[in-house]
């Protein structure tokens, strides 16, 4: 960020009285202009026992395995977010039972929120960011093509629930990438 969005002054990089972490400041008009985290949501849908999948036609990780999701916008709640997103990504009507993994991922300054959700009907297509989509069962997910480390943990997280016949909450922290 180099300028303000209130009055068009240049930004400085200060830690603002009162606060504890440098933020960008307008030299101008004092405006606090503060980066905080985005927040993903989506959702492992099922029909029946089967699992919806969709394959990423955009970067990153295309062609990769994902369950619908996306950045939550404004004004929308986290599960109309995480409704939005199916339907634009796998053409698919949900119905949303409860938040199931919460994961942080602070070295790309996100929080990914994944719905257990129930499909309204069998009915799904490819929106504009997905190859194709699927309803698959457990033994045919493609784990070494998943596209992120947050998808793996919530269909893990879901599916060991799913064999103990008990749902509950799951809340992880990702490691940065190991850099080589």
């Amino acid at each position: 960020m180099k300028f303000c969005s209130q009055c068009g002054g240049l930004l400085t990089i200060q830690v603002p009285a009162g606060d504890s972490r440098p933020r960008h400041v307008c030299a101008h008009c004092g405006e606090i202009h503060y980066r905080n985290p985005k927040l993903v949501v989506g959702c492992v849908a099922t029909w029946e026992e089967r699992i919806l999948l969709c394959r990423r036609a955009i970067e990153p990780r295309h062609g990769f395995w994902t369950l619908p999701a996306g950045f939550m916008e404004n004004g929308e709640s986290t599960a109309e977010a995480a409704t939005r997103e199916t339907l634009e990504e796998a053409c698919a009507r949900i119905e949303i039972e409860a938040l199931s993994s919460l994961i942080s991922v602070p070295h790309y300054d996100q929080v990914h929120l994944f719905y257990r959700a129930r499909l309204l009907d069998p009915h799904i297509g490819a929106g504009p960011e997905s190859l194709e989509s699927v309803l698959i069962r457990e033994e045919d997910i493609p784990w070494s093509e998943i596209a992120f480390q947050s998808v793996s943990f919530a269909l893990r997280a879901f599916l060991a629930d799913r064999a103990a016949g008990s749902f509950r909450l799951h809340e992880h922290s990702l490691p940065p990438p190991a850099t080589t």
